[in-house]
């Protein structure tokens, strides 16, 4: 204990009372519902078995608060945020504010009470990154020993940490606007010195968001692909990875009975082959019917983490409620799934790669097959379509582009990360498809949604390779080639301009979707190897 609280010391962090090191869940469980608890510490036990908590005012990321440190060792890497460009969260911040932040973070958690825990991101021991956490919330220090991996006690005695992270979340900065910050919450990551602070944000997430961020600088600098994707493989060790955004059916899609899961949202491919980073799931909990998704269900008991769920006062869980927020979720170890690989979360080459997006606009295919370079200009692209504000009669959708389907968590240039995906599929033989989980037949409000059982066919012609047997036709405009024919799936739905009732009106939506792509996609032609995509992408 001696050489950590001189550890915690050289953070800055002093007077400290009493150090809970890598504490069990009894001990965080005991803690974290501890009656003598007050406001968001303060955990509430359901009827399954798990703590549901309180994030307070955010119930998702703040990448407005998100800044990265100006230093030497990594300012020409950085994909800096640009004004009046859509491009990246990467908000510069001066070496000078950073001392004043750490130092307010550091004195923050002075004097108090502290949980240290110490774990891994990444399945890899030559490449993975050794995290500490210092924080004062034991439910905080929960979510970091559910999402990260748990080292054994043997790895513990020698665990020297790469990377720190003080988690100083009941402060706030009173001094951001002569800073020049956006408000009083900050998330600060020193590339150079090899720490981060948080404060003003209890969310769970920031926490497990920031180190894949961290995971994102430094993996493709040594040549890995970091990716945000779930991934799976079947039993003849063949492995598929889903990238997608929010709401695209990562999660859903990669959990299959006759598949082990790698993991369901970070991961890294070297020359060995793809690996989880996290220990840990964080599933979404809105609407979770055990019926469709047993795993995740029986995934919430005991050790799981709640947060913001509706719980009433003899601790049932009200999953379709929205009460607080509709980002409800849980964290939970990663074993708490049974069909996963062991013992570590890693497996061979992918040579399935599926793009997933829910296109409310009616126009893309259940299911294409991409050339590489189309598959590097939808990985670009990241395109996915949100229904705008429908409370309010609104029902057009809203197209969202995010770079390699995780732009958020980026701190190189989206370029860099497709350049290491195409470079490891082209070694191995890997085939892209752009798959559909949205709207067909017309778009949100005329057309229906694909239902799930269709998309599951979908995705198992993929990984049989049955769909290979098809006949394939282009789709005009976005040039996509299309299966005639998927085992299981309506063959009506697979051609969307047929799908629709008018043709005309098809290929008028289509041209204004069209449309978005190219203009969004100006963002990466400023060098030769953006422009030469311009090709591959939908043409007008």
């Amino acid at each position: 204990m001696e050489k950590l609280k001189k550890a915690l010391e050289s953070y800055g962090i002093t007077g400290v009372k009493e150090l809970f090191y890598n504490p069990s869940y009894d001990l965080l469980f005991k803690h974290e519902t501890d009656p003598k608890l007050e406001g968001y510490e303060k955990g509430i036990v359901t009827n399954l078995g798990a703590v549901n908590v309180d994030t307070g005012i955010f119930t998702g990321r703040s990448p407005k608060d998100k800044y990265i440190v100006k230093e030497s060792s990594s300012e020409a890497n950085v994909w800096w945020a640009e004004q009046n460009k859509k491009s990246s969260d990467n908000k510069p911040l001066s070496a000078e504010n950073w001392d004043r932040l750490r130092n307010l973070s550091a004195e923050q958690l002075s004097n108090k009470d502290l949980y240290v825990v110490d774990c891994y991101c990444g399945a890899n021991p030559d490449t993975r990154l050794k995290v500490r956490f210092v924080l004062e919330v034991a439910w905080q220090a929960h979510f970091v020993k559910n999402m990260f991996i748990r080292p054994t006690e043997e790895e513990l005695k020698t665990f020297e940490a790469d990377f720190v992270f003080l988690n100083a979340s009941k402060t706030t900065n009173p001094n951001w606007k002569e800073m020049g910050m956006n408000s009083e919450v900050y998330v600060v990551f020193n590339l150079g010195t090899k720490m981060a602070v948080m404060g003003g944000t209890w969310y769970g997430g920031e926490n497990k968001k920031g180190i894949f961020s961290v995971m994102n600088y430094f993996l493709p600098l040594k040549g890995i692909a970091a990716m945000h994707c779930s991934a799976n493989v079947g039993k003849a060790g063949d492995v598929a990875i889903f990238f997608g955004l929010s709401g695209t059916g990562k999660t859903t899609l990669s959990a299959d009975p006759h598949r082990m899961l790698i993991g369901d949202d970070e991961h890294g491919w070297d020359d060995n082959g793809v690996f989880n980073f996290e220990g840990g799931c964080y599933a979404k909990c809105i609407d979770l019917d055990p019926k469709k998704e047993p795993d995740i269900y029986a995934a919430i008991r005991r050790n799981a983490l709640l947060e913001n769920l509706d719980v009433d006062a003899q601790g049932n869980i009200d999953f379709s409620s929205k009460k607080k927020t509709e980002n409800t979720r849980v964290s939970y170890p990663i074993y708490h799934i049974e069909n996963i690989v062991k013992p570590v979360s890693k497996a061979g080459h992918a040579k399935k790669v599926i793009f997933l997006t829910a296109d409310s606009f009616g126009v893309l295919p259940p299911v294409s097959r991409l050339t590489p370079d189309q598959t590097q200009y939808h990985f670009l692209s990241g395109f996915t379509a949100k229904l705008a504000g429908t409370e309010l009669g609104v029902t057009e959708p809203q197209p969202t582009f995010s770079s390699c389907f995780g732009q958020a968590f980026l701190l190189l240039h989206p370029t860099v990360y497709a350049r290491e995906l195409i470079k490891k599929m082209k070694l191995n033989g890997s085939q892209a498809y752009l798959v559909n989980t949205g709207w067909i037949g017309g778009k949100y409000g005329v057309g229906k949604r694909i239902d799930l059982p269709s998309t599951r066919a979908i995705i198992n012609a993929i990984l049989d390779g049955s769909i290979e047997d098809a006949e394939f036709v282009t789709l005009p405009i976005f040039n996509l080639q299309v299966p005639k024919t998927v085992k299981g799936v309506d063959s009506k739905m697979l051609n969307p301009r047929q799908a629709w009732a008018n043709a005309a009106e098809y290929d008028e939506t289509a041209r204004n979707l069209a449309a978005k792509f190219i203009k969004n996609f100006d963002n990466f032609t400023d060098n030769d190897a953006g422009k030469k995509l311009i090709a591959a992408g939908p043409q007008l």
